[in-house]
Protein backbone atom coordinates (compact mmCIF):
# COMPACT_ATOMS: atom_id res chain seq x y z
CA UNK A 1 0.00 0.00 0.00
CA UNK A 2 1.48 3.49 -0.98
CA UNK A 3 2.30 6.21 1.79
CA UNK A 4 -0.02 9.05 1.19
CA UNK A 5 1.96 12.18 1.44
CA UNK A 6 0.68 15.93 1.55
CA UNK A 7 2.93 18.74 0.30
CA UNK A 8 0.90 22.34 1.82
CA UNK A 9 2.07 25.16 0.42
CA UNK A 10 0.98 29.01 0.43
CA UNK A 11 0.56 29.21 -3.19
CA UNK A 12 1.52 28.06 -6.51
CA UNK A 13 3.30 31.17 -8.41
CA UNK A 14 6.53 31.26 -9.95
CA UNK A 15 8.72 31.58 -6.81
CA UNK A 16 11.88 29.31 -5.76
CA UNK A 17 9.68 27.17 -3.22
CA UNK A 18 7.13 26.77 -5.75
CA UNK A 19 9.22 25.54 -8.44
CA UNK A 20 10.93 23.19 -5.90
CA UNK A 21 7.81 21.42 -5.61
CA UNK A 22 7.34 20.61 -8.66
CA UNK A 23 10.83 19.24 -9.42
CA UNK A 24 11.20 16.83 -6.46
CA UNK A 25 6.97 15.50 -6.57
CA UNK A 26 7.59 14.94 -9.65
CA UNK A 27 11.00 12.85 -8.99
CA UNK A 28 9.78 11.27 -5.40
CA UNK A 29 9.10 7.52 -5.73
CA UNK A 30 5.45 7.22 -7.00
CA UNK A 31 5.41 3.10 -6.43
CA UNK A 32 6.04 3.95 -2.51
CA UNK A 33 4.42 7.60 -2.51
CA UNK A 34 0.68 8.79 -3.12
CA UNK A 35 1.27 12.27 -3.98
CA UNK A 36 -0.94 15.25 -3.18
CA UNK A 37 -0.80 19.11 -3.22
CA UNK A 38 -2.50 21.25 -1.14
CA UNK A 39 -2.55 25.40 -2.15
CA UNK A 40 -3.93 27.63 0.72
CA UNK A 41 -4.06 30.77 -1.36
CA UNK A 42 -4.25 31.72 -4.99
CA UNK A 43 -1.55 34.38 -6.29
CA UNK A 44 -1.28 35.20 -9.99
CA UNK A 45 -3.47 32.65 -10.98
CA UNK A 46 -1.20 29.92 -9.58
CA UNK A 47 0.43 28.85 -12.83
CA UNK A 48 2.36 26.17 -11.21
CA UNK A 49 -0.63 24.21 -10.49
CA UNK A 50 -1.26 23.07 -13.97
CA UNK A 51 2.22 22.02 -13.88
CA UNK A 52 1.91 19.47 -10.95
CA UNK A 53 -1.10 18.22 -12.35
CA UNK A 54 0.29 17.43 -15.76
CA UNK A 55 3.06 15.46 -13.65
CA UNK A 56 0.07 13.41 -12.30
CA UNK A 57 -0.18 14.98 -9.23
CA UNK A 58 -3.88 15.89 -7.64
CA UNK A 59 -3.60 19.94 -6.68
CA UNK A 60 -6.04 21.42 -4.34
CA UNK A 61 -7.32 25.03 -3.52
CA UNK A 62 -8.38 26.00 0.19
CA UNK A 63 -8.96 29.57 -0.70
CA UNK A 64 -7.49 30.67 2.84
CA UNK A 65 -6.87 34.36 2.61
CA UNK A 66 -5.31 35.20 6.13
CA UNK A 67 -3.97 33.65 9.05
CA UNK A 68 -7.12 35.62 11.90
CA UNK A 69 -10.25 33.62 11.06
CA UNK A 70 -10.95 30.69 13.00
CA UNK A 71 -12.49 29.01 9.95
CA UNK A 72 -9.03 28.43 8.43
CA UNK A 73 -7.97 26.39 10.22
CA UNK A 74 -11.54 23.84 10.32
CA UNK A 75 -10.79 24.02 6.48
CA UNK A 76 -6.91 22.52 7.16
CA UNK A 77 -8.63 19.93 9.52
CA UNK A 78 -11.51 18.56 7.21
CA UNK A 79 -8.84 18.61 4.32
CA UNK A 80 -6.86 16.20 6.54
CA UNK A 81 -9.65 14.05 7.59
CA UNK A 82 -11.18 13.84 4.23
CA UNK A 83 -7.06 12.94 2.42
CA UNK A 84 -5.72 11.42 5.70
CA UNK A 85 -2.04 11.69 4.98
CA UNK A 86 0.63 9.95 7.10
CA UNK A 87 2.58 13.10 6.98
CA UNK A 88 2.61 16.52 5.71
CA UNK A 89 5.20 18.50 4.21
CA UNK A 90 5.21 22.31 4.30
CA UNK A 91 6.34 25.40 2.39
CA UNK A 92 6.02 28.79 3.55
CA UNK A 93 4.61 30.84 6.20
CA UNK A 94 0.93 30.08 6.28
CA UNK A 95 1.45 26.61 5.73
CA UNK A 96 3.58 26.31 8.38
CA UNK A 97 1.72 28.14 11.21
CA UNK A 98 -1.74 26.55 10.11
CA UNK A 99 -0.71 23.18 8.94
CA UNK A 100 1.47 22.11 11.33
CA UNK A 101 -0.71 23.29 14.19
CA UNK A 102 -3.23 20.60 12.69
CA UNK A 103 -1.03 17.99 12.08
CA UNK A 104 -0.86 18.13 15.70
CA UNK A 105 -4.24 17.82 16.64
CA UNK A 106 -4.47 15.24 14.05
CA UNK A 107 -1.75 13.04 15.24
CA UNK A 108 0.28 13.00 12.10
CA UNK A 109 4.33 14.11 11.72
CA UNK A 110 4.83 17.62 10.00
CA UNK A 111 8.01 18.54 8.22
CA UNK A 112 8.98 22.32 7.20
CA UNK A 113 11.30 23.42 4.78
CA UNK A 114 12.83 26.68 5.76
CA UNK A 115 13.62 28.43 1.92
CA UNK A 116 14.50 32.30 3.32
CA UNK A 117 16.44 34.08 5.96
CA UNK A 118 13.34 36.27 7.19
CA UNK A 119 14.06 38.79 9.53
CA UNK A 120 11.15 41.31 9.25
CA UNK A 121 10.53 44.42 10.87
CA UNK A 122 7.25 45.61 9.79
CA UNK A 123 4.53 45.00 12.60
CA UNK A 124 2.45 42.53 11.24
CA UNK A 125 5.14 40.89 9.07
CA UNK A 126 7.35 40.67 12.47
CA UNK A 127 4.56 38.45 13.98
CA UNK A 128 3.88 36.48 11.77
CA UNK A 129 7.66 35.34 11.64
CA UNK A 130 7.46 35.38 15.69
CA UNK A 131 4.41 32.73 15.29
CA UNK A 132 6.26 30.17 12.15
CA UNK A 133 9.30 30.17 14.23
CA UNK A 134 7.06 29.21 17.21
CA UNK A 135 5.11 26.32 15.25
CA UNK A 136 8.58 25.41 13.87
CA UNK A 137 9.74 24.84 17.41
CA UNK A 138 6.39 23.31 19.00
CA UNK A 139 4.43 21.63 16.03
CA UNK A 140 6.84 20.66 13.46
CA UNK A 141 8.53 16.86 14.12
CA UNK A 142 12.07 18.26 11.69
CA UNK A 143 12.25 21.35 10.23
CA UNK A 144 15.01 21.12 6.67
CA UNK A 145 17.32 24.04 6.21
CA UNK A 146 18.31 24.37 2.41
CA UNK A 147 21.74 25.68 3.32
CA UNK A 148 23.89 25.90 6.60
CA UNK A 149 23.11 29.53 7.50
CA UNK A 150 19.22 28.37 6.82
CA UNK A 151 19.96 26.39 9.47
CA UNK A 152 21.92 28.70 11.89
CA UNK A 153 19.44 31.52 11.64
CA UNK A 154 17.06 29.30 12.81
CA UNK A 155 18.38 27.95 15.55
CA UNK A 156 19.71 31.19 16.20
CA UNK A 157 15.87 33.53 16.06
CA UNK A 158 13.79 30.29 16.81
CA UNK A 159 15.75 28.57 19.82
CA UNK A 160 15.35 25.28 18.03
CA UNK A 161 17.04 22.65 19.27
CA UNK A 162 19.73 21.09 16.68
CA UNK A 163 18.13 17.74 16.52
CA UNK A 164 14.74 19.62 14.79
CA UNK A 165 16.83 21.22 12.27
CA UNK A 166 18.87 19.41 9.67
CA UNK A 167 20.43 20.82 6.76
CA UNK A 168 19.70 19.52 2.95
CA UNK A 169 20.48 20.94 0.16
CA UNK A 170 18.18 21.60 -2.98
CA UNK A 171 18.89 19.85 -5.76
CA UNK A 172 18.42 20.32 -10.00
CA UNK A 173 18.26 17.86 -12.27
CA UNK A 174 21.23 18.12 -14.24
CA UNK A 175 21.05 16.41 -17.23
CA UNK A 176 18.77 19.41 -18.03
CA UNK A 177 21.54 21.64 -18.69
CA UNK A 178 23.45 20.47 -21.71
CA UNK A 179 26.18 22.43 -23.76
CA UNK A 180 24.02 23.74 -26.74
CA UNK A 181 25.70 23.88 -30.80
CA UNK A 182 26.96 27.21 -32.15
CA UNK A 183 23.92 27.38 -34.36
CA UNK A 184 21.54 27.08 -31.86
CA UNK A 185 23.02 29.73 -29.65
CA UNK A 186 23.28 32.17 -32.57
CA UNK A 187 19.73 31.21 -33.69
CA UNK A 188 18.61 31.89 -29.38
CA UNK A 189 20.08 35.03 -29.35
CA UNK A 190 19.02 36.55 -32.19
CA UNK A 191 15.43 35.78 -30.72
CA UNK A 192 16.26 37.22 -27.42
CA UNK A 193 17.87 40.42 -28.91
CA UNK A 194 21.07 39.13 -28.26
CA UNK A 195 23.72 40.46 -30.64
CA UNK A 196 25.70 37.69 -31.91
CA UNK A 197 29.31 38.79 -30.88
CA UNK A 198 28.12 40.75 -27.49
CA UNK A 199 29.35 39.30 -24.42
CA UNK A 200 26.22 38.70 -22.55
CA UNK A 201 25.59 38.78 -18.73
CA UNK A 202 22.13 37.44 -17.27
CA UNK A 203 20.22 37.58 -13.89
CA UNK A 204 17.41 34.82 -13.56
CA UNK A 205 14.68 36.25 -10.83
CA UNK A 206 11.52 36.95 -9.80
CA UNK A 207 11.28 40.76 -10.15
CA UNK A 208 11.32 41.92 -6.61
CA UNK A 209 13.46 44.87 -4.66
CA UNK A 210 15.83 42.48 -2.74
CA UNK A 211 17.21 40.77 -5.88
CA UNK A 212 19.21 44.19 -6.13
CA UNK A 213 18.77 44.06 -10.11
CA UNK A 214 18.34 47.63 -9.70
CA UNK A 215 22.51 48.24 -8.79
CA UNK A 216 23.38 46.36 -11.98
CA UNK A 217 21.24 48.78 -13.70
CA UNK A 218 22.86 51.05 -12.19
CA UNK A 219 26.63 49.68 -12.86
CA UNK A 220 25.45 49.14 -16.22
CA UNK A 221 24.88 52.73 -16.85
CA UNK A 222 29.11 52.91 -16.36
CA UNK A 223 29.90 49.35 -18.48
CA UNK A 224 28.05 50.09 -21.58
CA UNK A 225 30.13 53.23 -22.67
CA UNK A 226 33.31 50.99 -21.28
CA UNK A 227 32.38 48.06 -23.18
CA UNK A 228 29.74 49.08 -26.23
CA UNK A 229 29.59 45.33 -26.63
CA UNK A 230 27.95 44.21 -23.52
CA UNK A 231 24.49 43.07 -22.80
CA UNK A 232 22.26 42.18 -19.49
CA UNK A 233 19.65 39.72 -20.10
CA UNK A 234 17.19 40.08 -17.33
CA UNK A 235 14.57 37.10 -16.95
CA UNK A 236 11.55 37.36 -15.40
CA UNK A 237 8.70 39.55 -14.18
CA UNK A 238 7.42 40.22 -10.63
CA UNK A 239 6.02 43.74 -9.05
CA UNK A 240 9.35 45.10 -9.28
CA UNK A 241 9.56 44.78 -12.90
CA UNK A 242 7.78 48.49 -14.02
CA UNK A 243 10.34 50.07 -11.45
CA UNK A 244 13.41 47.95 -13.30
CA UNK A 245 11.93 49.37 -16.88
CA UNK A 246 11.49 52.83 -15.85
CA UNK A 247 15.25 52.94 -14.06
CA UNK A 248 16.64 51.39 -17.13
CA UNK A 249 14.82 53.54 -19.52
CA UNK A 250 15.86 56.88 -17.17
CA UNK A 251 19.36 56.26 -17.52
CA UNK A 252 19.29 55.70 -21.56
CA UNK A 253 20.17 51.75 -21.46
CA UNK A 254 18.96 50.74 -24.87
CA UNK A 255 19.67 47.60 -26.11
CA UNK A 256 22.45 47.51 -23.43
CA UNK A 257 19.75 45.79 -21.27
CA UNK A 258 16.78 43.60 -22.41
CA UNK A 259 13.76 42.52 -20.20
CA UNK A 260 12.63 39.01 -21.50
CA UNK A 261 9.68 38.66 -19.17
CA UNK A 262 8.65 35.43 -17.27
CA UNK A 263 10.05 32.32 -19.53
CA UNK A 264 9.95 28.44 -19.79
CA UNK A 265 13.40 28.34 -21.28
CA UNK A 266 16.00 28.90 -18.82
CA UNK A 267 18.07 26.36 -19.41
CA UNK A 268 18.45 26.82 -22.96
CA UNK A 269 19.12 30.64 -22.33
CA UNK A 270 21.22 30.16 -19.96
CA UNK A 271 23.40 28.19 -22.61
CA UNK A 272 23.65 31.54 -24.79
CA UNK A 273 24.83 34.10 -22.09
CA UNK A 274 28.35 34.19 -20.64
CA UNK A 275 28.46 34.67 -16.98
CA UNK A 276 25.70 35.01 -14.49
CA UNK A 277 24.85 37.94 -11.85
CA UNK A 278 23.01 37.49 -8.56
CA UNK A 279 23.37 40.80 -7.02
CA UNK A 280 20.46 39.90 -4.01
CA UNK A 281 20.59 41.30 -0.78
CA UNK A 282 19.50 38.34 1.45
CA UNK A 283 19.17 34.70 0.10
CA UNK A 284 18.64 31.42 1.60
CA UNK A 285 20.10 28.96 -1.04
CA UNK A 286 18.75 30.44 -4.62
CA UNK A 287 18.32 27.93 -7.26
CA UNK A 288 18.94 29.97 -9.89
CA UNK A 289 22.68 29.96 -9.06
CA UNK A 290 22.89 25.90 -9.16
CA UNK A 291 20.65 26.48 -12.64
CA UNK A 292 23.94 28.43 -13.84
CA UNK A 293 26.80 26.69 -11.93
CA UNK A 294 25.21 23.47 -13.94
CA UNK A 295 25.18 25.37 -17.45
CA UNK A 296 28.67 25.75 -16.44
CA UNK A 297 28.61 29.65 -16.09
CA UNK A 298 31.27 32.10 -13.85
CA UNK A 299 29.09 33.82 -10.90
CA UNK A 300 28.93 37.08 -9.66
CA UNK A 301 27.00 36.97 -6.76
CA UNK A 302 26.31 39.32 -3.46
CA UNK A 303 28.40 37.72 -0.02
CA UNK A 304 24.53 37.11 1.74
CA UNK A 305 23.16 34.15 3.03
CA UNK A 306 23.60 30.74 1.92
CA UNK A 307 25.07 31.84 -1.85
CA UNK A 308 28.92 31.49 0.19
CA UNK A 309 27.96 27.84 0.21
CA UNK A 310 27.82 27.83 -3.70
CA UNK A 311 30.34 30.23 -4.49
CA UNK A 312 33.72 30.79 -3.46
CA UNK A 313 35.37 33.70 -4.48
CA UNK A 314 38.02 33.25 -7.07
CA UNK A 315 37.24 29.52 -7.96
CA UNK A 316 33.80 29.67 -9.57
CA UNK A 317 33.09 33.17 -9.27
CA UNK A 318 33.08 36.34 -7.66
CA UNK A 319 31.12 37.34 -4.26
CA UNK A 320 30.87 41.16 -3.56
CA UNK A 321 29.54 43.03 -0.81
CA UNK A 322 25.50 43.74 -1.34
CA UNK A 323 24.38 46.66 -2.82
CA UNK A 324 27.93 47.89 -4.03
CA UNK A 325 27.45 49.10 -7.54
CA UNK A 326 31.44 49.63 -8.08
CA UNK A 327 32.30 46.32 -6.96
CA UNK A 328 29.36 45.22 -9.65
CA UNK A 329 30.71 47.27 -12.50
CA UNK A 330 34.39 45.90 -11.66
CA UNK A 331 33.29 42.24 -11.17
CA UNK A 332 31.53 42.63 -14.57
CA UNK A 333 34.62 44.14 -16.29
CA UNK A 334 36.61 41.55 -14.91
CA UNK A 335 34.69 38.80 -16.44
CA UNK A 336 34.32 40.49 -19.72
CA UNK A 337 37.78 40.84 -20.24
CA UNK A 338 38.74 37.54 -18.99
CA UNK A 339 36.93 34.75 -21.10
CA UNK A 340 39.58 32.19 -20.56
CA UNK A 341 39.14 32.39 -17.05
CA UNK A 342 35.21 32.62 -17.09
CA UNK A 343 35.27 29.53 -18.60
CA UNK A 344 37.50 27.75 -16.19
CA UNK A 345 34.79 29.11 -13.31
CA UNK A 346 32.14 28.03 -15.02
CA UNK A 347 33.65 24.14 -15.38
CA UNK A 348 34.52 24.33 -11.69
CA UNK A 349 31.03 25.40 -10.71
CA UNK A 350 29.55 22.29 -13.02
CA UNK A 351 31.45 19.95 -10.87
CA UNK A 352 30.73 21.90 -7.53
CA UNK A 353 27.19 21.42 -8.93
CA UNK A 354 27.83 17.79 -9.38
CA UNK A 355 28.76 16.62 -6.11
CA UNK A 356 26.35 18.80 -3.80
CA UNK A 357 23.66 19.91 -5.54
CA UNK A 358 21.85 16.96 -7.59
CA UNK A 359 18.52 16.27 -6.78
CA UNK A 360 18.82 12.52 -6.60
CA UNK A 361 20.87 12.86 -3.80
CA UNK A 362 18.13 15.27 -2.50
CA UNK A 363 15.06 13.10 -2.99
CA UNK A 364 16.64 10.34 -1.24
CA UNK A 365 17.25 11.66 1.68
CA UNK A 366 13.69 13.05 1.48
CA UNK A 367 12.67 9.92 1.49
CA UNK A 368 14.48 8.45 3.98
CA UNK A 369 13.17 11.34 5.95
CA UNK A 370 9.90 10.43 5.53
CA UNK A 371 10.31 6.62 6.39
CA UNK A 372 11.90 7.80 9.39
CA UNK A 373 8.99 9.84 11.25
CA UNK A 374 5.75 8.20 9.65
CA UNK A 375 4.62 6.26 12.53
CA UNK A 376 5.99 8.85 15.11
CA UNK A 377 3.85 11.63 15.64
CA UNK A 378 5.26 13.21 19.19
CA UNK A 379 8.05 15.56 18.23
Amino acid sequence: MKTRIVWMIDSLGHGGAERLTLAILERLDRERFDLRVCALQERAGNPMAGEIERAGIPVDLLNIPNLRHPANLIKILRYLRQHQPALLHLQLEFSVILGSFAARLVGIPAVATLHTLDNPQERRAYWRYRLSLYALKHWCNVSIGVSESTRQHHLRDGKMSPHKIITLYNGIELSTFAERSPTFCQEKRRALGLRPEAVVAVTVAVLREPKGIQYMLQAMSQLREQYPNFQYLVVGDGEYGPTLRAQANSLHLGQSVIFAGQRKDIPEILSVCDFFVLPTLTEALPTVLMEAMAARKAIIASNVGGVPEMVEDGVNGRLLPPADVSALTAACSEMIQNPTQRERWGQTGRRICEEKFDIARQIQALETLYFSLIGSTQP
